[in-house]
């Protein structure tokens, strides 16, 4: 049941404070004990189904509800016979040949009707030879593809010093810990035994005695790189692999280097998947404590229901912590609530005081950020410093002075990440070498992290509401960044969130602080893209297909989560301009309190969370809360 709303041209203030009211109890019902939230992060179903694959290589799974993994994996599969990589987009090839891998290795019979069904929309896609590479590696180590046809990669990379051209510094930092631990399977090429033993040669649709294991090519100068790849299986053949044993020592030893002592790498399951079958390639043994902690910490990504089990690709408390609390205070919560207080110190102690991988490229910042996880020290990231820094800004905490230090801190760590185009990136300093996704293994095309509107604005948003010391040469450079990734309709494009709704509205909010006077032409343009693809609900929303289809752009149904977003930019944009599009943000206020839930939040199936744009998406179940809370809390400030 939501309430509803007379006249849709107007806004009633008594229903603004109730739905206020509602969205902070409801999310003050979320909070921890210890002071942080942490919701599900829901993506597709192949982190599960390679759970499935790790927990039968290394023989634990009896240990595990196979029950419950076969219950959500078919509870996920769609009419079409397939499973999604993102709400309602059809079915997806490789997703779906995951899926299928996962109930035979649970013992699913072939003929039954949901592996039937499966089999007829895996095979009216092209089958597996059609999947991605990454699929076909899984398959590979328990004998379901040839090896041939898995791209390979050269395990002394490892050893190349420090050059302008290549090192694994210049992957982005998902890329290099998913990958590091691969350089040693994609030597070694295991084939794993397992029980029951599968071979999945009924989703062969040319007849697995027919398959080509070719690499694809283009047609263009990139084949050169499917050549180097033929150069590099023809060395692997005749045992000629230069500096092989040193080149493993070393991706082996940085593996153990990077371990936290939870048992993570990276904050994310594929690293963490990947490292265990590079220990299990290597012959540990599963009571060896690194490998004992790796298999607890896929463990804690997990979430077990009555009915359901499933692998999260990563946990969010950091990222929703701050943002929930930063909707409290800006719905009107006292700064020095107890909870909010509480919050706040537990952000507060998960700065990350210890080097990571961005000083290889960055010798001379001093750690200081935040990551996204619960534990990851090696990858803290701009976005999440960024956000954590405004949050902290808006708290008043018993330890101010130790409070300013940590955003100070922070703010000079994120100061020299500053890339040489003048944005930010995510994780890394000048990761831009955008080759790298061109290389057959690199089928994601998510080698590199380059600077991005999105972050960029979050980093001049955080300068410009804090008020903080930052250069100004370096901040001016930032600006026009942002400037220059304005789309001639006005609109910026968003790395990290879906998608063009969500860059133009980091856009707007940063320009409104940071460059009020000189950037009302681009925030004109850019209030005007989001009024011209505003719903006739009210709503805004826009599909995980405008990545593929710039057509799509703003185009899609309304979600809480997208019509928050714009309704922030329209409000922040507004109050730097002295000009409110009051006919437009009344509307979508009035969106969100028709759609608000007696409980007090929304509903949202879509995925509105960017992981790979086109390869991976998420849908952060918090979004739909916070968000929409954020805004209707700046209406009441800006309006009333």
């Amino acid at each position: 049941m939501t309430a509803q709303l007379t006249n849709p041209n107007k806004v009633e203030h008594s229903k603004v404070k109730s739905g206020i009211k509602q969205a902070q109890d409801y999310l003050f019902s979320l909070q921890e004990k210890d002071g942080h939230w942490c919701a599900y992060l829901e993506s597709n179903v192949t982190l599960t189904a390679e759970a499935v694959l790790l927990y039968k290589i290394w023989g634990i799974d009896s240990h595990k509800p196979l029950h419950k993994i076969e219950h959500y994996l078919r509870s996920q599969q769609r009419e079409h016979g397939g499973w999604e990589l993102y709400y309602g987009d059809g079915g997806d090839l490789s997703t779906s040949v995951e899926a299928y891998m996962a109930l035979r290795l649970l013992g699913v019979a072939q003929e039954d009707e949901a592996l039937t069904k499966a089999k007829r929309f895996i095979l009216s896609k092209g089958g597996i030879s059609k999947s991605r590479i990454f699929t076909k590696f899984h398959l590979a180590i328990i004998g379901c593809y040839d090896w041939r046809g898995v791209p390979s990669i050269p395990p002394w990379i490892m050893l190349l010093p420090q050059n302008p051209i290549f090192t694994i510094y210049e992957m982005s930092s998902w890329a290099r810990s998913s990958t590091v631990p691969l350089l040693i399977v994609f030597d070694q090429k295991p084939v794993f035994k397992i029980e029951p033993k599968i071979n999945l040669d009924e989703l062969y649709s040319e007849g697995k005695e027919n398959v080509k294991y070719e690499l694809p090519r283009s047609g263009d100068w990139t084949d050169i790189f499917v050549q180097l790849d033929n150069l590099f299986k023809f060395a692997e053949d005749i045992n000629f692999v230069p500096f092989k044993e040193e080149s493993i020592r070393a991706a082996q030893k940085w593996i153990i280097e990077r371990e936290e002592a939870t048992g993570d790498w990276g904050g994310i399951i594929p690293a963490m998947l990947n490292s265990l079958f590079a220990f299990k390639t290597l012959n540990y043994h599963v009571n060896d404590p690194m490998v004992a902690r790796g298999l607890e910490a896929v463990e804690n990504f997990a979430l077990e229901t009555h009915d359901d089990y499933l692998v999260q690709a990563c946990v969010s408390p950091v990222w929703d912590t701050a943002w929930c609390l930063r909707a409290l205070v800006e719905s009107g919560v006292a700064p020095n609530h107890p909870a909010l207080i509480k919050g706040g110190e537990w952000l507060l102690d998960k700065q990350i005081l210890d080097y990571g991988d961005w000083v290889v490229k960055n010798p001379h910042g001093k750690p200081g950020g935040w990551a996204f996880e619960y534990e990851n020290r090696f990858y803290p990231d701009m976005d999440d410093s960024s956000v954590v820094i405004m949050t902290l800004h808006q708290l008043e905490l018993p330890r101010e002075d130790l409070k300013k230090e940590a955003i100070l801190r922070c703010l000079r760590w994120i100061e020299t990440m500053q890339c040489h185009n003048y944005g930010w990136a995510a994780f890394d300093i000048n990761n831009d070498a955008n080759w790298l996704n061109l290389l057959p293994y690199a089928d994601l095309k998510a080698m590199i992290d380059p600077a991005t509107a999105d972050i960029t604005a979050r980093v001049l948003e955080m300068v410009g509401s804090c008020d903080l010391p930052m250069s100004s040469s370096k901040v001016q450079k930032a600006i026009a960044f942002l400037l220059h990734q304005q789309e001639n309709d006005g609109s910026w494009f968003g790395r990290w969130g879906v998608n063009y709704i969500y860059g133009t509205s980091g856009a707007l909010s940063a320009l409104a602080v940071i460059a009020p006077q000189t950037s009302q032409e681009a925030m004109k343009k850019g209030i005007n893209w989001l009024i011209n693809c505003q719903n006739p609900d009210g709503g805004w929303g826009e599909t995980c297909d405008s990545y593929k289809n710039p057509a799509l752009k703003g185009k899609g149904n309304s979600t809480a989560s997208q019509t928050a977003w714009a309704l922030i930019g329209l409000l922040d944009a507004g109050k730097a301009l002295g000009k409110f599009e009051q006919d437009s943000i009344n509307k979508g206020i009035n969106y969100l309190l028709s759609s608000q839930t007696e409980t007090g939040t929304w509903e949202e199936k879509e995925f509105t969370g960017t992981g790979f744009p086109q390869h991976f998406y998420i849908n952060y179940h918090l979004y739909r809360h916070y968000f929409p809370l954020i805004a209707l809390g700046r209406f009441e400030n800006f309006l009333v």
